[in-house]
């Protein structure tokens, strides 16, 4: 399989301090890679070097089997993303929002903004401004701004805070018919261990900065009898690594 995001050796110091520790990722093409840690990780400090929002003190980044350079731009329009709390001009429209975002992108399909907001549920409300979302639709139009240029990557950071079970369920589903139908590549980190194993193809485990494993969700499920949850547990705190 393609490797579309790869990561070698990439460390990341603040303040004399180093937070990310040779971080070896290898995310293919075309599947749902699910990336988990505690809070404090290092979980966004990696996707936003990943999107160069933040620059790595060592090691190498490569996307699309391109090194990724301080001046890297152009392979952004090919990725959407969502890290940390999606922001947006309170004061417009979500429509005029996702039409900034397409014209910053360079990207003109006048059916895709009305096609991404039925998609994620949030049909109806273009002409609505964002002051007067509540966080779940924030959350939702945030996804919306993340697949309206239809990216060959997704890379989502929590994308489910605030949804309520319903809209949990409905972005799991989006996911996986993105995946399915599209064959994009979604990365994505959640605190919520079911809905990463319910889709995810591969598992990342990070902590202290630390990738602990890479591992096939199919090989956990055919050499343990646990679920991810309690092996993410056992692997935080007891140290192993997956055999």
């Amino acid at each position: 399989m393609e490797t579309v995001i790869q990561t070698h050796q990439v460390c990341k110091t603040f303040k004399g301090t180093e937070t990310i520790k040779n971080v070896n990722m290898n995310i293919t093409k075309g599947e749902i890679y699910g990336f988990l840690g505690p809070n404090g990780a290092g979980k966004t400090t990696i996707m936003k070097m990943l999107l160069n929002l933040v620059k790595p003190s060592s090691g190498e980044i490569r996307v699309f089997n391109q090194p990724i350079l301080p001046s890297s731009v152009e392979y952004l329009r090919r990725i959407g993303s969502i890290i940390e709390y999606p922001v947006f001009y309170d004061r417009l429209t979500a429509e005029a929002n996702l039409e900034y975002h397409c014209e910053y992108i360079g990207y003109h399909n006048k059916n895709a903004i009305k096609e991404a907001l039925k998609i994620v549920g949030l049909h109806g409300i273009e002409k609505k401004k964002i002051h007067e979302f509540s966080l779940g639709m924030k959350q939702r139009l945030g996804i919306a701004r993340a697949i309206v240029t239809k990216p060959e990557i997704l890379i989502l950071d929590e994308p489910i805070n605030g949804l309520d079970p319903i809209g949990i369920k409905d972005i799991r589903e989006l996911l996986l018919t993105l995946k399915e139908k599209h064959g994009t590549t979604i990365l994505i980190s959640s605190h919520i261990v079911s809905e990463i194993e319910s889709i995810a193809d591969t598992i990342g485990i990070i902590h202290q900065g630390k990738l602990l494993t890479e591992v096939k969700m199919e090989d956990i499920r055919r050499q343990q009898t646990e679920s991810l949850e309690a092996y993410f547990i056992k692997l935080i705190h007891g140290g192993e690594r997956y055999a």
